[in-house]
């Protein structure tokens, strides 16, 4: 069975089995898993999916699982880490950097139902799966752009289906009043508006957020939170009812020190010479 190491952002495994040869376990990876042929019953997390030819399971790090097999089955196993998308992210759409594969596979809903696909979507499914298997024989899959389009391409009918049934997804693009609402509510706190946190926070790819941003707002994100914080420190400061050390605490900074240099960098200014212009 193959496993992926260190150096790996993709590996394809494809095997038949009678008896799984693993226990409940969980991955540090992801794991799209096709069922060629065979059928059984899937434990995954705390659920019980019967399984057959042609279903198709989407495992996260989050998750634990093993297969019953009740009649010898064949498995393909597409794993991938993290990096894999992100190492790729020129090749990736606005809508899949917005909802992202790995966001894709951690949907609950996906955990406790088996996807149905109707045709041609099963057979398109099927085609693409194999065509990977296919290349997997020639080529390194993981620099592949082929092979990265027909594993997106997978994502795109796990989607269809999704809708087709009326699922439920967290995954969506999020309405620039709730980005700037998420940014005012925690400028504060600024381990809060970083990139990772806030990337995460709206489902978007956080290699892919600050260009997003700048498109959506005409300014780079970075400047935008830099201005909303100076701008909120100096109805501080005019107002003269804070202290300079309290009005550092209450944005995050480490000392009356670091907050001046901040200031003082934006307005070419000290605190307290705003201060006392106002």
């Amino acid at each position: 069975m193959k496993k992926l190491n260190q150096y790996d952002t993709l590996v394809i495994d494809e095997f038949e089995e009678e008896k799984f040869h693993l226990p409940v376990h969980s991955h540090t990876y992801y794991e799209l898993i096709y069922i060629v042929k065979g059928d059984g019953i899937h434990h995954l997390n705390q659920n019980m999916i019967p399984y057959k030819g042609g279903d198709l399971f989407a495992i996260s790090p989050d998750d634990t699982h093993y297969f019953d097999i009740h009649n010898s089955t064949r498995f393909i196993f597409i794993k991938f880490t993290d990096s894999y998308f992100s190492s790729n992210k020129n090749l990736a759409t606005d809508d899949m950097l917005l909802n992202t594969p790995e966001r894709i596979m951690r949907e609950k809903i996906l955990k406790e139902t088996v996807l149905q696909l109707d045709e041609p979507c099963r057979t398109i499914l099927k085609n693409t799966v194999l065509n990977i298997t296919a290349y997997n024989m020639r080529k390194d899959v993981s620099v592949s752009p082929i092979v990265f389009y027909q594993v997106l391409s997978i994502f795109g009918l796990i989607r269809e289906a999704m809708k087709h049934m009326e699922l439920p997804a967290r995954g969506y693009a999020p309405d620039n009043k709730q980005i700037i609402a998420y940014i005012h509510q925690h400028i504060y706190c600024p381990p809060k508006v970083q990139v990772k946190v806030i990337a995460e926070h709206f489902n978007i790819a956080q290699s892919y957020f600050s260009a997003w941003f700048k498109r959506n707002f005409e300014i780079t994100y970075r400047e935008y939170v830099n201005n909303l914080r100076t701008q909120l420190i100096e109805k501080r400061i005019a107002g003269k009812r804070m202290p300079i050390k309290q009005i550092a605490h209450e944005f995050g900074f480490t000392d009356e020190s670091h907050l001046s240099n901040y200031f003082k960098k934006r307005k070419h200014m000290k605190p307290s010479e705003f201060g006392k212009g106002k």
